[in-house]
C-alpha cells in the first residue's frame, strides 16, 4: 500500500516583492541614494526567508531558489552568464558583474554615470511579466560572472531547507535572446552555452544540491525542427551532470512535442494542467520508469481558489497508476499572484472565500493532498468533508453574480455594431479640415508624473482625511498645470495628465460593475514596477460616466484638441485577474460595450479624438501560431465594438507598446484605429520592419522617447529616429510622440525630453515640409 509521501508537494517559484511591496521600496530607495546595496540586502534576504518558511510549512519539501530577482530573472541569468552589453560593463570588458551592472542594462547607464541606452524589455511570453531581452554577439562566450544563486543556495540550506535551485533553460535562453551586430544564428552559441550550463549545475552538485529546475517555456511554442534538436541535444549534454533535472514547461500545452520531451533524458518532467489539463494522459502513459512527474494544477495566473475537490477526482487515477512519482504543484511560478490574501481585511465574505493569492496557494496543495490520501493518514476525513463543502459554497457565489440585461445586450450585437459609418480615407479627410493639424503632429500617450504630492492627495482622501470637493480641486489644479505645460512646449494634440487615476486598468475597474478589488493585491510587472490588477468576478457594464468630467474640463483650457483617454476591452481583460466560468471572448464583448458607452458620452461632451489603449492586444496570443486567428478576430472585435459608435470626424486612437508588430500587422490594421501610437525607441526602430512589407492603411506614432529609461533623448537622436520612420512610412502618415504614458517619470526629466521632442519636430518639419 502506498503511504503519504505517494504525494509530494512542490513549487515552481513564488513572488519577490513582498505582500507590502518591501522590495519594490527598497529598491526606489537605493536608486535614489537613499539606502546602501548591503540595506538593500538585507531586505532582499529578510523577504527571501519569510517565503521559503510559508512554502516548507505548507509541505514544499524542495524550495526554489533562484526565482528571486532584483529586476528581472531573465536579466539575473544574463549576469550570471557574463552576458552584459559593452556599454553597460565598463572599461574592463571581462571584469565582473555586480548589482550595479544589472541596473545599468535595465535602466541605461554607463558605468561613468553618463547615459546608455538600456536593454530592449518585453514581455515573457503571454504575461504582463517584462524581461530584459539578452543582447548575444557572434562571438559571444558564457562564463559564470555573478554568484547571487550561488549565494542564495548556501542561505536556503543555513536555514535547513532543501534547495531547488530555479534556472531558465538554455534553449529558452537562446530564443528569448536578440542578436546583435552581424547576422547569425543564435543557435550556433548553444554548444558554448551548455558548457556554462555544465559549470553551473556543477556548482551546484558541489554544493549539495539533488535537484534543479530548468525551465524551458519555448516548448509550449511551434517548434521548428532545429530548435527541436536543440532541446534534444541540450538535455544529452546535460544528462551526466551529476544532478536530477526536473524540465519544466507552463503557459500552455506541449503535447505537440510528447515525443520528443518524453524521450528527454531528465527525471522529472512538469506539465502546465490548469491551461492543458488534456495533456496529463499521454504524458503519463510515456513516463519513463522511476521519472517523476509534476503535476500543474493550482493556476498560478489567477487567484481563484481552486475547485480541490474536481481536481483530486480528474488526477487520483494518476497518483494511483505511478505510485510515488507524482508531484502536485502550481501550474507556474507563483510570481502572477499577489502574495498574500490574509492582509486583505475589507473583501466582502462572498468574494474573498473565492480568492486564492500565493501563501494560499501552497495551502491548496495541501488541502489537495490531504484529498489525495486521506485513506493514507495524511488528513482526516472531516477535513476532506470541509474542503468539499467550501468548494461547493464557492460554485454557488459564482452562480449569484449573473446580470442578465449584460447577456441579453451582448446576445443582440449585431455585425453593424463593430463597423465605423465611413472608411478610413473618408474618415482621414474630415479629420483633417476639422483639426487642421501640421505635419508629424505631436502627442504624448496619456498618463504625466504621478508626483508624490498626488499620490499623497489620493491617500488622503481615501481615508476620509480630506473632502471630495477638495480632493477635486487639488486635481483641478493639477490637470491645468498638465495643459498649461503642454501648451508653453508646444505639443498639438494634448492629454489631461490622467492625475485623477491610479493606474490605467485599476480605474475603470473601480468604476464597472462585476469587478472587485484588494488593497495589497499586487503583482510584478518589471523591476520595481507593480500593478494591482482588478477581480472580474460577475458580467459586466458601466452604471455612468467614468472620464467625460475631467475630459471636459480639460477641453474647456485650451482650443487645441485635448485626447479623452480610456483603456481598452482587451487590456483591461488581460490586466484584470478574471472570472473563469465563461470564456476570455465573452468577458471582453462585455468590456467592449461598457467602452464603446463611454466613448460616445466623451463625443457627445465635445471631445473629438479618443484614446483607447490596447497595450495588452499582443498578450493574449495563444503560444502556438496556430491558434492566433481565432484569438485576433475577438480581439479585433472587441476594440471595434468599442469605437464604432461615434461620427467619421471623431479620430480614434490606440496605443501598444512592447509587441512584436510584425506578426500582428495585418490584425493590427484590422482594428480600424485612426492613429495608433507605438513603442519603438528601445529597438531603434526595429519594430517598423513590419511596415516594409505591409502597407499600412491609416496613421501612426512610432515613439521616439523611451521612458522607461531616465534617460534625455538629445534633439539629434530623435530626429535620427524620425528619419528612420519616415524610411518605411510616409511622412504625412506619421505622429510623433513618447513610447508610453509618462506617469513613473518625474517633471525634471520629462520636460526636457518632451521640449527635445518637439524641437526635433520642428527640425524635421523644416526638412521634409
Amino acid at each position: 500500500m502506498q503511504t503519504s509521501q505517494a504525494v509530494q508537494i512542490a513549487n515552481l517559484g513564488f513572488p519577490r516583492i513582498g505582500r507590502q511591496r518591501e522590495l519594490k521600496f527598497a529598491l526606489e530607495r537605493y536608486w535614489r541614494g537613499e539606502i546602501t546595496q548591503l540595506e538593500l540586502a538585507r531586505v532582499a534576504k529578510v523577504l527571501r526567508s519569510t517565503h521559503w518558511e510559508w512554502q516548507a510549512k505548507a509541505g514544499v519539501e524542495l524550495l526554489p531558489v533562484g526565482d528571486f530577482a532584483y529586476y528581472d530573472q531573465v536579466l539575473t541569468l544574463s549576469a550570471t552568464l557574463n552576458v552584459i552589453p559593452d556599454r553597460h560593463r565598463g572599461e574592463a570588458q571581462e571584469g565582473s558583474v555586480d548589482l550595479d551592472t544589472l541596473f545599468r542594462v535595465a535602466r541605461g547607464r554607463a558605468p561613468t554615470g553618463e547615459d546608455a541606452p538600456a536593454s530592449e524589455m518585453t514581455k515573457f511570453f503571454n504575461t504582463n511579466y517584462h524581461y530584459i531581452v539578452p543582447e548575444l554577439k557572434a562571438e559571444q562566450t558564457f562564463t559564470i560572472a555573478y554568484e547571487q544563486i550561488f549565494d542564495e543556495v548556501c542561505e536556503a540550506q543555513a536555514l535547513g531547507y532543501r534547495a531547488k535551485p530555479v534556472l531558465l533553460g538554455p534553449v529558452s535562453y537562446l530564443y528569448l535572446a536578440k542578436a546583435v551586430g552581424s547576422e547569425f544564428n543564435k543557435l550556433t552559441l548553444l554548444p558554448d552555452l551548455l558548457k556554462a550550463y555544465g559549470a553551473i549545475l556543477a556548482r551546484f552538485v558541489a554544493q549539495g544540491v539533488e535537484w534543479v529546475q530548468l525551465e524551458e517555456p519555448v516548448l509550449a511554442l511551434e517548434l521548428d525542427s532545429d530548435w527541436q534538436e536543440a532541446i534534444a541535444v541540450t538535455y544529452a549534454a546535460l544528462q551526466d551532470a551529476g544532478i536530477k533535472i526536473l524540465l519544466a514547461s507552463y503557459y500552455g500545452t506541449i503535447a505537440h512535442h510528447q515525443s520528443l520531451v518524453s524521450a528527454l533524458p531528465v527525471a522529472g518532467l512538469h506539465l502546465d494542467l490548469v491551461t492543458a489539463p488534456e495533456q496529463l494522459a499521454d504524458f503519463a502513459a510515456h513516463l519513463q520508469e522511476e521519472q517523476v512527474l509534476s503535476l500543474g494544477v493550482i493556476n498560478g495566473r489567477n487567484v481563484w481558489a481552486a475547485d480541490i475537490d474536481s481536481i483530486a477526482q480528474r488526477i487520483k487515477p494518476v497518483v494511483n497508476d505511478l505510485k510515488g512519482r507524482v508531484w502536485i504543484a502550481p501550474s507556474c511560478s507563483l510570481l502572477h499572484s499577489p502574495v498574500d490574501l490574509d492582509v486583505e481585511d475589507e473583501l466582502a465574505p462572498a468574494l474573498r472565500q473565492q480568492l486564492s493569492f500565493a501563501k494560499q496557494k501552497l495551502s491548496e496543495l495541501t488541502q489537495l493532498k490531504t484529498l489525495l490520501t486521506t485513506d493514507q493518514s495524511f488528513g482526516t476525513k472531516a477535513e476532506a468533508d470541509a474542503i468539499r463543502a467550501a468548494c461547493i459554497a464557492r460554485r454557488n457565489a459564482r452562480a449569484e453574480a449573473a446580470d442578465k440585461r449584460v447577456q441579453e445586450r451582448v446576445a443582440a450585437l449585431s455585425p453593424a455594431d463593430y463597423e465605423r459609418d465611413s472608411e478610413f480615407a473618408a474618415r482621414q479627410v474630415r479629420q483633417q479640415q476639422k483639426y487642421r493639424l501640421p505635419l508629424l503632429p505631436t502627442t504624448t500617450i496619456g498618463s504625466f508624473p504621478q508626483t508624490p504630492a498626488i499620490r499623497g492627495l489620493r491617500s488622503r482622501w481615501r481615508r476620509g482625511e480630506i473632502s471630495e470637493t477638495f480632493y477635486k480641486d487639488q486635481l483641478r489644479q493639477v490637470t491645468k498645470d498638465t495643459v498649461d505645460r503642454q501648451l508653453k512646449l508646444g505639443i498639438d494634440v494634448l492629454v489631461h495628465g490622467e492625475a485623477e487615476r491610479n493606474d490605467m486598468v485599476e480605474y475603470f475597474g473601480e468604476q464597472l460593475q462585476g469587478v472587485g478589488f484588494t488593497k495589497f493585491g499586487w503583482v510584478q510587472s518589471y523591476g520595481s514596477r507593480c500593478v494591482k490588477p482588478p477581480l472580474i468576478y460577475g458580467d459586466l457594464s458601466r452604471p455612468g460616466a467614468m472620464t467625460v468630467d475631467w475630459a471636459r474640463y480639460a477641453q474647456s483650457l485650451t482650443d487645441r484638441p485635448v485626447k479623452g483617454m480610456l483603456t481598452g476591452p482587451v487590456t483591461i481583460l488581460h490586466w484584470s485577474f478574471a472570472r473563469e466560468d465563461i470564456s476570455r471572448e465573452q468577458i471582453a464583448t462585455q468590456i467592449g460595450l461598457a467602452i464603446r458607452d463611454e466613448v460616445i458620452d466623451l463625443q457627445n461632451a465635445g471631445i473629438g479624438i479618443i484614446q483607447i489603449d490596447e497595450p495588452a492586444f499582443r498578450e493574449g496570443l495563444p503560444l502556438k501560431r496556430s491558434e492566433w486567428d481565432t484569438y485576433l478576430q475577438w480581439a479585433v472585435d472587441a476594440f471595434k465594438l468599442s469605437a464604432a459608435g461615434v461620427s467619421d470626424e471623431t479620430q480614434i486612437h490606440t496605443h501598444m507598446c512592447y509587441s512584436e508588430f510584425n506578426e500582428t500587422i495585418e490584425a493590427i490594421a484590422a482594428m480600424d484605429a485612426d492613429v495608433i501610437t507605438i513603442e519603438t525607441s528601445r529597438s531603434r526602430m526595429e519594430q517598423l520592419t513590419a511596415f516594409e512589407d505591409f502597407e499600412y492603411p491609416n496613421e501612426i506614432g512610432p515613439g521616439v522617447y523611451d521612458i522607461h529609461s531616465p534617460n534625455t533623448p538629445t534633439v539629434d537622436e530623435m530626429v535620427t529616429l524620425i528619419e528612420k520612420a519616415a524610411d518605411k512610412i510616409p511622412v504625412r502618415q506619421l505622429w510623433v510622440n513618447p513610447d508610453c504614458g509618462l506617469k513613473t517619470r518625474t517633471w525634471e526629466e520629462v520636460e526636457p525630453a518632451l521640449q527635445n521632442l518637439v524641437q526635433a519636430t520642428k527640425e524635421l518639419r523644416r526638412r521634409l515640409g
